[in-house]
């Protein structure tokens, strides 16, 4: 698959790097939005992660590159938050939703150094409440991550891929900045999943949009269960103050079962900004999940805020760090491993 996949990238003008880990763990990188668009296990060809259908020829992708609207490739890619301030550029007025061109694509520029890769993207954005200027830096560094089941019975049944990825978000200016910005990262997998977050306490979940199905949300004392599986786009959000800093997503894939786990930090005592365009006063959110089954494709995305730089705390730079673990295997051995990284509950 990962030779396809950048066979086809390559000939419709968009070349891909791989990166591999000591491990054997594959990554594939698209500088084009600054994606990281595959991880593959080792003895194994397909992705983890979701892509735009259009990638199944060099044709249709040439095409689709080349329309003009939002070029979503797929895979685990970095925004900004506030959303408000950064896609809807006539705020309080919903009609008008735009990607800014200068945050994706943007114009990343891929180095190597020891063996890793970094992305770098530098640009200015307008955020649309205060019409604000900021000039910023975004850097994405691809490390290896160690299989966290190494030590486990259940490792040798199953198949691991995995990354770190270090996310440096900057203030090129630096002086005391007015407004307070954050790293919004997106992660799209394939649809039908359940998304798995273990919290200390019981949590409420804050809709963005769309209406989710009774049925599709479960919350217990320590877990969210959310089903990823109806039609239309339908987005939740979950406090600070109660997740742990972990999330997994569970998909079906032919035979095999997936497991994705994200592991990151979270800082209660921090800022975050993203809350509802309904309700701007209400507690922003850290970790979000989204499905979306309509328009924009058929895909679930995981995703997470840091705590916001800028404003009165004058910080200019957030430093995140992040491991992404993936496996497949028999669905028994991989829930065993969702209970083992996520909950008892599961």
């Amino acid at each position: 698959m990962n030779s396809t996949l950048i066979d086809t990238l390559t000939d419709a003008g968009q070349p891909v790097e791989m990166w591999t880990s000591p491990d054997g763990s594959t990554v594939l990188v698209l500088p084009y939005g600054g994606r990281i668009l595959g991880l593959i296990a080792p003895g194994c060809k397909r992705n983890f992660f979701w892509t735009h259908p259009a990638m199944e020829s060099a044709d249709s992708l040439r095409n689709y590159y080349q329309s003009g609207e939002w070029h979503n490739s797929g895979g685990d890619r970095t925004w900004l938050s506030p959303e408000i301030d950064f896609f809807l550029p006539h705020f309080p007025k919903l009609e008008t939703y735009v990607q800014p061109h200068e945050l994706d694509p943007g114009n990343y520029r891929l180095t190597h150094e020891n063996g890793h890769i970094t992305l770098t993207n530098r640009f200015a954005l307008e955020l649309s409440r205060s019409q604000h200027t900021v000039d910023i830096e975004i850097s994405k560094r691809l490390r290896a991550a160690k299989n966290p089941l190494r030590h486990s019975e259940c490792a040798d049944r199953l198949m691991y891929a995995g990354f770190t990825l270090r996310t440096l978000l900057e203030f090129t200016n630096r002086h005391v900045d007015p407004v307070q910005i954050g790293l919004w990262s997106l992660l799209q997998l394939p649809h039908g999943g359940e998304l798995l977050i273990p919290t200390f306490s019981r949590s409420t979940a804050t809709p963005y949009f769309g209406h989710v199905n009774e049925s599709d949300l479960l919350i217990t004392e320590h877990l969210v269960r959310y089903k990823m599986r109806s039609e239309g786009s339908h987005k939740l959000g979950f406090q600070p103050s109660v997740v742990t800093g972990r999330v997994g997503y569970l998909y079906p894939d032919g035979v095999d079962s997936c497991l994705v786990v994200r592991n990151f930090s979270v800082n209660p005592s921090g800022e975050y900004l993203d809350v509802p365009c309904s309700s701007t006063c209400s507690i922003g959110s850290a970790i979000e999940g989204c499905s979306v089954n309509g328009e924009l494709g058929k895909f679930s995305e995981l995703e997470y805020h840091t705590p916001a730089i800028g404003g009165p705390a004058g910080d200019f730079v957030c430093e995140d760090e992040s491991q992404l673990w993936a496996f497949r295997g028999m669905e028994r051995d991989i829930r065993e491993a969702a209970r083992i990284l996520l909950s008892s509950e599961i």
